[in-house]
């Protein structure tokens, strides 16, 4: 017997929220902004009520209890072993990022991405005044894979100082393979490209794929890559801002840490920290009954298309909450299409050009919602795709 209720409807207007109250428009269903809508754990909303009940929220110390739960998080759910002295606190993922490649880049140098690839890469590799160097993935109608005589290319090239590894992958829903992470690293070992693994979806991982952490491959990957980890999409806690840097490497890490404190994103919030702990400490047997419910949306949405909008491929998911669909036989662009279903459909979807030239065609949908929801989200596209009037 479930002991928790995702189906249980949450009203998220007027909060304001970026996903549902970016628009006027209450009749608008949002499967976009990468939140869901479920409460998070109750171990987590118990902690904070504590803190909000002591009335003050001055600046805050970050206790040994914070890298105990995190410490023992990977280890038991991972069998990643993180020291204390390996963790860097900050504010999110992509502050991380962002520091990150301010710590180890300079301006000009050139950063590899897995395209399509979440959109802030882009952006945070563009803002610290380097190119992006775009190794796009292969897709095979359904399915996603690495393009590695590419990647040799692009990490041969002597501009080339970092590969921003997605992992899982948004928005594709891979979860990358212990052959492929390993390879991933033997290329750039050659030519001292470093990996940075953004695995801030590790924990939305659907049997019978297995999340690897990218640093645990070997003591040697350990000292000579980075991870960015935090329980923000898996415990739905985005806004609460807190985010770790894993560098086991010392000399890497005084670098990041020096940009994070010139990037002012060195002070994390009471609630972030204590929602962490809580997360880390209480919330696996809720986080497994999220991921089976995810995993129940997903195979509803693959029945709906298959059903109703066979001529749409959708990509096999493996991880994350988010579905990448093509929609090229639309016949019109995404961001197109993403304006008329959200205009004459009611329902609001990512287009696919938000992550690459390589995503044009493509629409995200995030099917971190309650069932009913989704299904009528999916209505409203597939009543809008069928009448085919763009």
């Amino acid at each position: 017997m479930k002991k928790y209720d995702f189906d249980a409807p949450v009203n998220r207007h007027n909060t304001n929220s970026y996903k549902w109250d970016s628009l006027d428009m209450e009749n608008v269903i949002p499967l976009w902004v990468a939140d869901m809508d479920f409460k998070t754990a109750p171990c987590i909303i118990e902690a904070l009520k504590k803190r909000v009940e002591h009335g003050v929220f001055g600046y805050t110390r970050v206790p040994d209890e914070y890298y105990e739960a995190t410490i023992n998080w990977f280890k038991r759910r991972h069998n990643w072993e993180i020291q204390a002295t390996d963790i860097i606190y900050t504010s999110g993922v992509v502050p991380a990022i962002s520091a990150i490649i301010k710590a180890l880049t300079n301006p000009g140098d050139k950063v590899i991405i897995q395209t399509p690839v979440y959109n802030c890469f882009f952006s945070s590799i563009r803002n610290n005044e380097c190119e992006p160097s775009e190794n796009t993935l292969k897709y095979n109608g359904d399915y996603y894979t690495i393009d590695f005589e590419d990647l040799e290319r692009r990490v041969a090239d002597p501009k080339a100082k970092l590969l921003l590894l997605c992992n899982p992958h948004n928005p594709s829903g891979r979860v990358w393979n212990y052959n492929e992470l390993s390879r991933i690293y033997d290329i750039c070992k050659k030519n001292d490209v470093i990996v940075v693994s953004d695995e801030i979806h590790c924990e939305l991982v659907y049997p019978p794929f297995v999340y690897i952490p990218f640093c645990s491959l070997s003591e040697e990957v350990a000292a000579n890559s980075i991870a960015c980890v935090s329980p923000s999409k898996s415990f739905n806690i985005a806004g609460l801002q807190i985010a770790n840097i894993i560098c086991r490497n010392e000399e890497m890490r005084k670098r990041i840490d020096k940009a994070i404190n010139i990037n002012e994103v060195c002070d994390v919030n009471p609630f972030g920290v204590l929602a962490t702990i809580a997360a880390y400490n209480e919330g696996e047997e809720w986080l497994t009954e999220l991921i089976d419910y995810l995993q129940g949306n997903y195979e509803y949405l693959v029945s709906f298309f298959n059903n109703e909008l066979p001529d749409y491929p959708v990509t096999k998911l493996e991880g994350t909450y988010l579905v990448w669909v093509d929609f090229r036989k639309s016949g019109i662009s995404s961001g197109e299409l993403e304006e008329k279903l959200i205009r004459d459909g009611g329902v609001w979807l990512n287009p696919g050009s938000m992550y690459g030239t390589d995503g044009e065609g493509f629409m995200r949908i995030n099917i971190a919602c309650q069932r009913q929801r989704l299904e009528e989200g999916l209505k409203r596209l597939a009543k809008i795709l069928k009448k085919g009037e763009y």
